[in-house]
């Protein structure tokens, strides 16, 4: 009897991995959004202190009179106020948001080298799938994106993500839930397509013995990286315009108001603010997601 129940759960189990064997789409998307999970829950307090920075009425906590508000006063700040777990606020929002939103981005971009390019894409072609991949993920999510970067901001309180989405519908519409939907296309669609060439671009350099071996893992976090650190600088002022539109949609009623707005208010300055964790976090996120996606690929014969 136990040996026939072994053989069923052995049938069931080599089923459901023939399915997901016949569907390298959905094959993609599962190991997208599995490494997309480790980065997300890692990297939160980058992400939030990125939109405290942002945000000029955030209450910073000021050790001398006339300090500026930087990184690590805003860290001592969150410590002392709300504690360590303060780090981590908007996680339920941010888990919402990326892990979904990363298995769609590395599924859209597997369909499409598929069944739109033939071998390895060019540069070009890298700008192009990587930002079409992106746009696909942002549209589906960009409700939960305003909901995520409120939460982070510790202007808003809601209790829950089910109350924001009550909350911003009733006082504000479809509109509210969309608020910010440009520029973080604007955002997100060039990041990632840069990112994804120069990733591309800069693992065509590397011995493909390397690729190969015990060292595929340090080799294609390196890469990611540099991609990283060149995508970020490009797009953080599309970052800074987003935050302001999604947390006061009241006062900006387009780009071109943030843009006068943080000109006027900030200097050139002001499109940078909160570069430094941002580019820490997507850096080393989007780093960590394409190993571990790469490693996963490789193992389960995606690749």
């Amino acid at each position: 009897m136990q040996e026939t129940v072994s053989e069923e759960d052995i049938l069931h189990k080599n089923s459901i991995m023939d399915v997901i064997s016949n569907y390298p789409v959905l094959k993609s998307f599962l190991v997208g959004s599995f490494s997309g999970t480790f980065s997300t829950i890692l990297f939160q307090p980058l992400d939030l202190v990125k939109t405290r920075l942002q945000n000029s009425t955030s209450k910073c906590f000021e050790a001398r009179p006339g300090q500026p508000c930087g990184m690590m006063t805003i860290i001592g700040h969150i410590l002392q106020k709300e504690h360590v777990f303060g780090l981590w606020k908007g996680m339920t929002p941010s888990i919402t948001r990326c892990v979904p939103g990363v298995g769609l981005y590395f599924s859209s971009l597997h369909w499409l080298k598929t069944n739109v390019t033939s071998g390895d894409p060019g540069p070009l072609e890298a700008v192009a799938l990587g930002m079409i991949a992106r746009s696909m993920s942002g549209v589906c999510l960009i409700p939960i994106t305003v909901i995520k970067t409120r939460f982070e901001s510790g202007v808003y309180q809601y209790g829950g993500m089910t109350e924001a989405l009550r909350v911003i519908y009733r006082t504000e519409g479809v509109r509210g839930l969309c608020c910010g939907l440009v520029p973080t296309l604007v955002r997100d669609a060039p990041f990632s397509g840069l990112y994804f060439m120069f990733y591309s671009q800069t693992k065509r350099y590397v011995p493909q013995e390397w690729l190969h071996s015990n060292f595929a893992a340090p080799v294609n976090f390196s890469c990611g990286l540099f991609a990283g650190l060149l995508a970020s600088i490009v797009t953080q002022p599309a970052d800074v315009i987003k935050t302001k539109m999604q947390l006061y949609p009241e006062k900006f009623n387009g780009i071109h108001s943030v843009l006068i707005y943080v000109h006027k208010r900030y200097g050139m300055k002001g499109y940078f603010k909160g570069l430094v964790p941002r580019m820490l976090r997507r850096t080393l996120m989007a780093a960590m997601a394409w190993t571990v996606y790469e490693q996963v690929t490789r193992s389960i014969g995606l690749k």
